[in-house]
């Protein structure tokens, strides 16, 4: 019984520590880029958030890019489609949100899709989105699609490029300490 205990005890002291789930605010720009041609993709499936929980209305923050969202519409290489800022908390395991823009219809959006963030050394990004034309019927006649996966470093602005469609993704830790700006004079 006591080798038990101390095997136990070594093993809980060997074993790698695991990350607990931090709060972070997610902002992310979806862009279509004017220069390269659209491709069409099969319509989006009718299972697009396929379990993702949807960012609720408390979870909404005030988008901080907006200098870079004017950049962006004021110049004719690219069009702004979504713009969205929220707070959720991710871990190791992963944490899968639907987002969504404009009038449902028939269980579809002008805009749909999910972003799948796993924490770690930096955020794993799984970016699945959907851009969406209805028919007079209100069904999904066309859309273009965004599939993109990435590691993301926390805190910096990031570019998730899928040819006609791209990602602006900046995730940002609100529980750790903010980063020291680097001294102007280093002393020897």
């Amino acid at each position: 019984m006591r080798l038990f205990r101390s095997l136990t005890l070594l093993m809980t002291l060997l074993a790698p520590t695991a990350f607990a789930a931090d709060l972070y605010q997610v902002e992310m720009i979806l862009v279509r880029q004017n220069a390269v041609p659209a491709v069409a993709s099969p319509a989006a499936p009718e299972d697009w958030a396929a379990g993702a929980q949807p960012v609720g209305a408390d979870s909404l923050r005030t988008p901080a890019l907006n200098a870079d969202v004017e950049k962006l519409s004021a110049s004719a290489d690219y069009t702004v489609l979504l713009h969205k800022a929220w707070q959720q908390y991710i871990d190791e395991t992963g944490s899968k949100v639907a987002i969504s823009d404009g009038r449902e219809q028939y269980g579809h959006f002008p805009i749909e899709g999910t972003l799948d963030l796993k924490l770690g050394r930096f955020t794993d990004v799984n970016a699945d989105f959907w851009v969406n034309q209805f028919g007079s019927n209100g069904l999904v006649t066309t859309s273009e699609r965004l599939q993109q996966q990435s590691h993301t470093k926390n805190g910096q602005l990031n570019f998730l490029d899928n040819g006609h469609l791209g990602l602006l993704i900046k995730i940002t830790s609100l529980t750790a300490p903010a980063p020291q700006p680097a001294p102007d004079v280093i002393p020897d």
